[in-house]
């Protein structure tokens, strides 16, 4: 079995970290981390990543401005997009994941099960 490529990305190295080892832990995944969002684009166009989780708030470039790069991108506009955010908490968000438009966001803190079951999601509807 293929292990799928993810890119995961956001601020905190910690949470990253973590993100990494459990997703990578379930050997269906490669993970790649990327803690500044300026590097986002760079780092994508070596890892070739099959799903980018991308936090909402980060410094200096937000998440909807790294997906505006990676849309115009000609080998990167169609890697599917999974944010995850604290902008909005489990509970705010009803104890579900919220839409906007049509993309999927995750509010922090997540479990793993609740994360790895819209990873699957999102990568079927490719």
């Amino acid at each position: 079995m293929t292990k799928k490529k993810i890119l995961l990305v956001d601020d905190e190295p910690k949470f990253t970290q973590l993100v990494r080892l459990n997703l990578e832990n379930t050997g269906a995944y490669e993970v790649a981390e990327v803690n500044s969002a300026s590097l986002v684009v760079k780092t994508a166009e070596k890892f070739h990543p099959d799903l980018i989780l991308l936090d909402v708030m980060m410094p200096v470039m937000s998440g909807g401005d790294v997906e505006a790069l990676l849309k115009v991108h000609p080998t990167l506009k169609n890697v599917p997009i999974l944010y995850l955010t604290a902008a909005v908490t489990q509970v705010e968000a009803g104890g579900q994941d919220y839409h906007c438009g049509r993309r999927l966001f995750l509010a922090k803190p997540i479990t793993l099960a609740a994360l790895l079951a819209a990873i699957k999601t999102t990568l079927r509807q490719q």
